[in-house]
């Protein structure tokens, strides 16, 4: 792998990280075993993160200036995204294709890509139908990536979502022409079903999709991580790179799209980018920290399946502790970028990015 270059202009991080491994400050992030959502409307303004604990008080490090029902948004946001993914790839021939397709694409998940498109989108002016085609390509991209990422040839799992993975209902064939699939329909519905958009908007978001996708986003990160796994000299820098092209990319690819289908400016576009990328790399570093600290029913797919592959992760080079520590740094980071918006039209962003960093599964 010498003849990598692992030096991209999106890393901006390793700074904090060979920092941190000599740093002695006491951890800011709460153990995996006290953090659970509160059952009260969440909290958020820029200045802060939330941090929930056990008895379900919201515990907030500044006077917030606006109160946000995340709960409740992302709930009805989900459940849009949900019936708009159902609608747009319907059961009908060849069958086997498109139920497996609709298999992975509708058993479930978060949602967290869709959310943060849509939550871009109307932060900067736009709503929600103008966004919606755009949020469903990530999910569709993401699902694909997760089909691919699960095949034996990959990382082999059996589990995904609760359930068993593409490969292990309809084989490998039909697994991978399913991810296929999904990967080309994603642009197909980008161009022919967003409502209200500009095409030479609808062209950029399509650009900046397909680049998050291939050899300079998401198979660049998977590759550098696939021929990664059992070496010995994988250092923060190299970890980094395989994090921010293999998950980060895509939650940044989304944000982006958002603020594009909105009509933001693109002074605003690329702060919501940067918001992205501290996001993204959040993600991955809790993803890495969930995976040794939680079960497999816990988390809905195979635990501690890194440590089996031998696959290098944050837990594994800075500890468990110090982790949790680049995990909140990330999460401050993130809601700096989004100073200078408006608050209200902010909590969604202020409060996906803290569900992102306190997440259980």
């Amino acid at each position: 792998m010498s003849s990598v270059n692992l030096v991209s202009g999106r890393s901006c991080l390793i700074p904090f990280l060979s920092h941190a491994t000599t740093t002695t400050t006491t951890p800011m992030f709460p153990t995996p075993n006290h953090i659970i959502f509160s059952t009260k409307p969440f909290s958020s303004t820029f200045s802060v993160s939330a941090l929930v604990t056990a008895n379900q008080e919201a515990i907030v490090l500044d006077k917030p200036t606006t109160t946000f029902d995340f709960t409740a948004y992302m709930l009805q946001k989900a459940d849009k995204v949900n019936k708009a993914l159902d609608a747009a790839i319907p059961m009908k021939e060849p069958h086997k294709i498109h139920e497996a397709m609709r298999y992975s694409l509708l058993a479930g998940g978060k949602r967290v890509r869709p959310l943060l498109c849509i939550a871009a989108c109307e932060l900067v002016g736009g709503d929600e139908e103008t966004a919606l085609a755009a949020a469903c390509a990530v999910e569709m991209i993401h699902t694909m990536s997760l089909i691919h990422d699960d095949l034996p040839c990959m990382d082999n799992d059996d589990l995904r979502r609760g359930k068993p993975t593409n490969h292990k209902v309809f084989g490998e064939d039909v697994a991978i022409l399913a991810g296929d699939a999904l990967l080309a329909f994603a642009f197909e519905h980008i161009a022919v079903s967003s409502k209200g958009v500009s095409p030479a908007r609808i062209v950029r978001a399509i650009a900046e999709l397909a680049k998050s996708v291939g050899s300079e986003g998401l198979v660049a990160g998977q590759i550098v991580d696939t021929h990664s796994e059992g070496l010995s000299d994988v250092g923060l820098e190299r970890l980094e790179y395989i994090h921010v092209h293999k998950t980060a990319v895509l939650l940044e690819a989304a944000v982006v799209l958002g603020g594009l289908m909105g009509g933001g400016k693109d002074d605003e576009v690329e702060k919501l980018r940067l918001f992205a990328r501290s996001i993204g790399l959040l993600f991955q570093v809790v993803d890495d920290i969930l995976d040794v600290t939680k079960s497999s029913e816990q988390l809905g797919k195979t635990a501690g399946k890194d440590l089996v592959a031998d696959k290098v992760t944050y837990p594994k080079l800075l500890g468990i502790e110090k982790s949790k520590e680049f995990a909140h740094k990330l999460n401050q980071d993130a809601l700096q970028y989004l100073s200078g918006f408006d608050e209200e039209k902010a909590a969604p962003l202020v409060a996906l990015a803290n569900f992102i960093a306190y997440r259980q599964n």
